[in-house]
């Protein structure tokens, strides 16, 4: 009973390593990727709002946590890249009032667009995101 079972599972595995590894083959082969276009303050980010609810704060309470996901941006210096090839994709938006974090709340799942007027790279390894942008504006789409 034993013995079947290994090798059931033997050739799943075997399976599994051949239809794996031309994907794996494949991304190799690829050319390097290129570093994003650069994000300087007061220029727009557009992407996907993401809600994550991230355990923070005094008794570890649950905090609403938003992260837009973007094309990969290059920071200004001295972040850079923040030690990625291409720059970051994912950004955290840091609320610094409930007025701004209702805002959020209400796009979540959506395509926004917002101001950035202060960015850097994530630096907590707690951190979600691989930037964070700490002052920013909702950009109402016209």
């Amino acid at each position: 009973m034993t013995k079947r079972r290994f090798a059931e599972r033997l050739v799943l595995v075997a399976t599994m390593m051949v239809l794996v590894t031309p994907a794996v083959c494949a991304q190799s082969a690829d050319a390097p990727a290129k570093p994003g276009k650069p994000i300087n303050t007061g220029d727009v980010l557009s992407g996907e709002l993401n809600a994550m609810r991230v355990r923070g704060g005094k008794g570890g309470r649950k905090v609403a946590t938003y992260q837009i996901t973007s094309e990969p941006r290059r920071l200004p210096a001295p972040n850079g890249l923040c030690n990625l090839e291409t720059g970051p994709e994912t950004f955290q938006l840091v609320t610094s009032s409930d007025a701004q974090a209702a805002q959020l709340k209400s796009l979540a799942g959506k395509q926004i667009s917002v101001k950035v007027d202060e960015v850097a790279c994530a630096s907590d390894p707690g951190q979600m995101s691989e930037a964070v942008v700490t002052k920013w504006s909702l950009v109402k789409k016209q």
